[in-house]
C-alpha cells in the first residue's frame, strides 16, 4: 500500500520559516515527479511546487509565482522523502499542505496533510 505522510507544519509568525517533510512508503518514488500542494479554507487545492524527474537522478524544481524565491523543494531518495523549505512566510501561505505525485495517480492516496498557519 502506497502511503504519503506529511509533517512539519505549525503556527508561525509572518517572516518565519518552516520545513515540511513528506515520507513515502510502499513504493520508491525516485523516478516519479512529485509536488507540494496546499488547500486554504474555502479554496481549491493548488500545486505550489513541483520536483520533476528529468531522468537518472536529476530533477527540475518549479514554483508558482507567489512562492518563487521563498520556497524550495528537494528530496532525499535514500529516505524516500520530499521536502519543502518555506521561508519568509506570509499569512496568505496559511493552508493545509500535501504532497503527491505529479500528475496525481489513482493508486496514490492523499495523506492527511500538515497545517501551516501564518499569523501575528
Amino acid at each position: 500500500q502506497v502511503r504519503l505522510v506529511e509533517s512539519g507544519g505549525g503556527l508561525v509568525q509572518p517572516g518565519d520559516s518552516l520545513s515540511l517533510s513528506c515520507a513515502a512508503s510502499g513504493r520508491t518514488f525516485s523516478s516519479y515527479s512529485m509536488g507540494w500542494f496546499r488547500q486554504a479554507p474555502g479554496k481549491e487545492r493548488e500545486r505550489v511546487a513541483s520536483h520533476t524527474w528529468t531522468g537518472g537522478i536529476t530533477y527540475q524544481a518549479d514554483y508558482i509565482d507567489s512562492v518563487k524565491g521563498r520556497f524550495t523543494v528537494s528530496r532525499d531518495n535514500a529516505k524516500n522523502t520530499v521536502y519543502l523549505q518555506m521561508n519568509s512566510l506570509k499569512p496568505e501561505d496559511t493552508a493545509v499542505y500535501y504532497c503527491n505525485t505529479v500528475p496525481v495517480r489513482n493508486w496514490v492516496n492523499w495523506g492527511q496533510g500538515t497545517q501551516v498557519t501564518v499569523s501575528s
